[in-house]
């Protein structure tokens, strides 16, 4: 029996949250998952928060993980790690990118980015994996892969075999940037094991 997995992908727009979640519905699909995926863009094109949830299962009815429930966020980015903190469960883990980008109130100076971030998250009392996926990214050779870098850490915290990662990525990524794609999803699978990586 196929156990229940409810992961919440949250970002802003250009930092491949999208992509991610087609990775990991191809992912789930390959091992026999029912999945549903919803998308909540806010004005993503221009930095706003991007939403994805997806939900896997023996059979799965609603694409909606409720607040309390998320088994595993996957945060792209400091501050919307903060503002979904509340759908995790009890027991969960929040992965998060330590990258801060702010938003457009933040740039006309009508609002302030909130200050140690990550140390409220850890203040919580949950499970907390902090990565640079930016720099490991950076480091595997394209700035751009700092999603495949998240994706990576998450393998790392479910249960299932790297070769199907491998293999949705090589199905959902252009081929002239897999070579780079497999550094950052190595990288971040070897960073959320040990805290290396490229």
């Amino acid at each position: 029996m196929l156990k229940p997995i409810d992961v919440l992908m949250v970002g802003v727009g250009g930092q491949g949250t999208i992509l991610a979640s087609k990775v990991l519905a191809a992912v789930a699909q390959a091992v026999g998952y029912d999945i549903k995926v919803s998308e909540i863009h806010g004005m993503a094109q221009r930095g706003g928060s991007v939403v994805t949830q997806v939900r896997l299962g023996e059979k799965v009815y609603s694409p909606l993980i409720s607040e309390g429930e998320a088994d595993v966020i996957l945060a792209f980015e400091e501050l919307e790690a903060l503002r979904w903190l509340s759908y995790l469960k009890p027991g969960g883990i929040i992965i998060i990118n330590n990258q801060q980008i702010y938003p457009v109130s933040v740039l006309a100076g009508a609002a302030e980015y909130p200050q140690n971030i990550i140390p409220q998250v850890q203040s919580r009392g949950v499970n907390v994996q902090v990565l640079q996926a930016l720099e490991h990214a950076i480091a595997c050779g394209n700035a751009k892969a700092a999603n495949v870098v998240l994706l990576g850490a998450l393998a790392q915290k479910l249960p299932i075999e790297e070769k199907i990662w491998r293999d949705a990525l090589a199905a959902t990524i252009p081929p002239r940037l897999l070579e780079v794609n497999n550094a950052a999803f190595t990288a971040g699978f070897t960073a959320a094991t040990s805290g290396t990586g490229c």
